[in-house]
């Protein structure tokens, strides 16, 4: 396994990690744990899950599944999102966040978090106030680490700031939606990345299947994401089938997979330090993982950034927000 800086720490994140947002709902209880025993097994520490994944099972299934093995996990988390009706149940103020960390120990069954993030920018919530909040949860010692997750640009740059300004904690990482079909992190978000030294952590590597190759001209394969989820359905156009063809021609002349020459690209790719792939069984953990023997010539590579420029201008596969 490859292990890569987070951000300007010192806290060091397989190149591939774990993503859980499938975990006690597309995947049962029985294979979920055996998905993070593989990830644990096969060296991946950086396991990735959220208070809103499968209404917050996924976060008791990973505390399970951690029992007598914490120490072998950077164990990140994310709140932010709706977690039910009424005020202050979602969002960046004091109020939600230390509920939901104090949540969050309880079903992960742990007294700390390495890797807190705030999964949405909160446009009600002055942003002082949310790092005034993960600063006292650091010095409590319930977070080890912080970072964020779906904000633009200048978000994050205005985050960055007020850290800077007021010596408050600074965002490690960033979570973005980021494959070759959603290039439109490279236009703003990268270079601020970059000169910033905070991390990428790119979702939907494979795009949710497209990349995999398994929709063909759009059909709808049996026990898919777009099967169980059909609004996923609209996600399946032309343009990213179209990309998904070539790479796999580019992929076949390689001798890689689809899956695994899309995530290599991902890993090669200025700012990313861990790419987060969920999995709904412990061969499909094995199979990301194949990313990392990849040795394709930079003539590949090349091949792909071709092929994949328009995404870098189109919509994004993934947006989000609180508006």
């Amino acid at each position: 396994m490859e292990y890569r800086r987070l951000g300007r720490t010192g806290l060091e994140v397989s190149a591939v990690s774990l993503g859980t947002n499938s975990l006690g709902s597309r995947a049962d209880k029985e294979t979920s744990l055996a998905v993070v025993h593989q990830a644990l097994d096969l060296g991946i520490n950086l396991i990735d899950t959220a208070d809103i994944y499968s209404g917050g099972r996924s976060e008791e299934i990973i505390g399970e599944a951690l029992s007598g093995r914490r120490q072998e996990a950077v164990l990140a988390t994310k709140a932010g999102f709706p977690v039910a009706g009424g005020p202050n149940r979602r969002g960046g103020s004091r109020q939600h966040l230390l509920r939901a960390v104090e949540d969050g120990l309880r079903r992960l069954r742990t007294d700390y978090i390495d890797l807190f993030q705030v999964h949405i920018y909160d446009p009600w919530t002055p942003v002082e106030e949310t790092l005034r909040t993960l600063e006292d949860l650091m010095r409590q010692g319930k977070v080890r680490y912080v970072g964020t997750s779906n904000y633009a640009a200048w978000q994050l740059a205005l985050a960055l700031g007020e850290s800077r300004l007021r010596g408050l904690p600074r965002f490690a990482s960033i979570q973005v939606s980021y494959s070759l079909v959603d290039r439109t992190v490279e236009r703003e978000m990268q270079p601020l990345c970059v000169h910033e030294g905070v991390s990428l952590l790119p979702y939907y590597p494979l795009a949710g299947g497209i990349l995999t190759g398994k929709y063909g001209e759009g059909a709808v394969p049996q026990g898919s994401r777009a099967q169980k989820d059909p609004s996923f359905v609209r996600r399946l156009d032309p343009d990213r089938l179209a990309l998904a063809r070539a790479l796999s021609e580019i992929a076949r002349e390689a001798g890689a997979s689809p899956a695994a020459l899309s995530i290599a690209w991902l890993m090669r790719r200025p700012a990313v330090a861990s790419v987060v792939v969920g999995a709904t069984s412990p061969e499909q953990v094995e199979l990301n993982l194949a990313a990392l023997d990849v040795s394709a010539e930079d003539a590949v590579f090349a091949a792909l950034d071709a092929e994949s420029t328009p995404f870098r201008d189109g919509p994004p596969f993934a947006s989000y927000s609180l508006d």
